[in-house]
């Protein structure tokens, strides 16, 4: 997988920041963030009730949010470096086999980092790493003032 040539200086792990800013649907998920960096995001989520769809198997919902999730901030902080923010254009999921309960993983990783877009690819794992899950996030990169959702982003 090769990744497009932008200048990026992090080499730290924001897994602390990121878990401590979790908010909205990643708290009300369970998620948890194992790993966040610039080439790399990984986070877990343990299977609750919450996360089944009526037939008791994992909602489809929730594989497209994990990936949703982790490409996201994996990608937000590429643009944070740059003094952007990123909101999302494009989910792509497919959902390879059924889960009902355990922990599942999600792992993306950039494809692309560009100036103006990123690509980040992700694949969401149970416990003994049978895939679940796949799918790619396209976001865009917005400058400080842009507005988002009639708000400016800072």
């Amino acid at each position: 997988m090769s990744v497009h040539a932008v200048p990026v200086v992090l080499e730290e792990d924001f897994t602390a920041v990121a878990n401590a800013n979790l908010g909205g649907w990643n708290r009300a998920m369970g998620l948890r963030f194992i790993r966040v960096t610039v080439d790399e995001c990984v986070a877990e989520v343990v299977i609750g009730e919450q996360h089944r769809q009526p037939y008791g198997i994992v909602h489809g919902g929730v594989h497209a949010g994990l990936i949703e999730a982790a490409c996201s901030a994996g990608a937000g902080i590429v643009a944070r470096a740059r003094g952007q923010s990123v909101a999302g254009l494009e989910n792509s999921t497919s959902f390879i086999a059924a889960a009902r309960e355990g922990t599942i993983r999600v792992t993306a990783v950039p494809v692309t980092r560009g100036r103006r877009t990123q690509v980040w690819e992700a694949r969401v794992t149970d416990a003994a790493g049978k895939t679940l899950a796949t799918g790619r996030v396209r976001v865009i990169c917005l400058e400080r003032g842009a507005e988002l959702a009639g708000r400016r982003v800072d």
